[in-house]
């Protein structure tokens, strides 16, 4: 018969809640501070409680969470929702967010084909050598 826990390690909540798929991964975003309690920059071992306010940061999605439990087995994503509740004023930033990406997409994301190769720079100089030297003879 296993009790509730009453509090534990941040990056132990983080992977348990799937936040971060490898504690690891958890340990590390924590150390370059992107996962905050409070406002303030704390360390993996740092206890979370049941109500702690969380600020975390993924790429430029950024979330805040409050804590509603905890849990040591990770288990699958309905369990691991149970364990946290995103603040309202969170969501509404989080869903500006994603309206602004969609009305104004990143410009690189449109370049299908990348960098040119040496065969497309080849072309591309050959044609811009032909079409300077005809605008240039041009007397008019």
């Amino acid at each position: 018969m296993s009790e509730a826990p009453a509090s534990m390690r941040l990056d132990k909540w983080l992977w348990a809640a799937r936040f971060y798929k490898t504690r690891a991964l958890a340990v590390d975003e924590i150390n370059l501070g992107r996962v905050r309690i409070g406002g303030q920059p704390v360390k993996p071992a740092r206890d979370v409680k049941v109500g702690d306010l969380l600020s975390i940061r993924i790429g430029t999605l950024a979330r805040e969470v409050s804590v509603l439990g905890l849990s040591h087995q990770r288990g699958p994503a309905p369990q691991a929702q149970a364990l946290y509740a995103e603040t309202p004023a969170s969501i509404t930033a989080r869903e500006a967010a994603a309206e602004a990406r969609r009305l104004a997409p990143e410009p690189a994301a449109a370049i299908v084909q990348g960098r040119p190769t040496k065969q497309d720079r080849r072309r591309l100089v050959d044609w811009e050598r032909w079409s300077a030297s005809l605008d240039e003879d041009d007397p008019g």
